[in-house]
């Protein structure tokens, strides 16, 4: 019920603080299990994301910081948030989403694990990797475009033009046994050519240049949006 609630307020809140568009909400499986991934702009990108999510079964992982805050700490205790400590390997952390998704539900990361400080994508953790080898569960790619205007935006009394590209799911191949851990980060760069063939140019940061992002973008049909369309102020 509070989850439910809670959306609400996401919705409500980021209704009135920007003008937002999806494209590809018919790529979003029916229900979980799977792993909604996504580029990591601003604070807003939560409410923009979960407030427009069909489903209560979500969470996600929340840094650490703000388990004590004496407003968000209640709020993502109560909407089942996973608090998590940063710049280690929190396996209790893991283990929970692990468990979140095992029981069938949807989990919700930003597979940078911070806000990006240019706008572009930065090299990714490979946690989401992990997840999926875990659970078998299929990721669902997201592309963010425009959160990060919505607080400039604010300071002139108007509202952004955000727009939430959702792709098409897919699955990753099981890690080997050889080298684990190249074969997480090669896992890890699939997840974020994905999101990145959802966003324009300047927001592809790093990846912009990966031989897989130039692949995923030679198969997008001409019917789909387009990736290169940027969002006016």
């Amino acid at each position: 019920m509070f989850v439910r609630f809670l959306r609400w307020i996401f919705k409500t809140v980021g209704g009135c603080l920007a003008r937002i568009s999806f494209e590809g909400q018919e790529n979003l499986p029916p229900h979980g299990p799977y792993i909604l991934t996504a580029n990591h702009l601003s604070i807003f990108d939560v409410p923009v994301v979960f407030g427009w999510l069909g489903s209560e079964d979500v969470t996600g992982w929340a840094a650490e910081k703000w388990e004590q805050h004496p407003i968000f700490g209640p709020l993502l205790r109560l909407g089942g948030g996973i608090f998590i400590q940063r710049g280690e390997v929190d396996r209790g952390a893991l283990q929970a989403a692990v468990e979140w998704l095992k029981a069938g539900k949807i989990f919700g990361m930003a597979p940078e694990g911070t806000r990006t400080k240019t706008g572009g994508l930065a090299r990714a953790k490979t946690g989401v990797a992990f997840l999926a080898d875990k659970t078998n569960a299929p990721i669902v790619p997201v592309g963010l475009i425009g959160t990060e205007k919505i607080a400039p935006a604010l300071k002139r009394l108007s509202r952004a033009q955000v727009t939430v590209r959702i792709g098409t799911p897919f699955t990753l191949p099981p890690l080997g046994e050889a080298d684990r851990v190249a074969d997480l980060r090669a896992n890890t760069n699939e997840v974020m050519c994905r999101i990145a063939a959802l966003l324009p140019p300047e927001y592809r940061g790093i990846y912009a240049d990966h031989p897989r992002l130039k692949e995923l973008l030679s198969e997008i049909p001409s019917s789909q949006f387009d990736p290169s369309e940027t969002q006016s102020p």
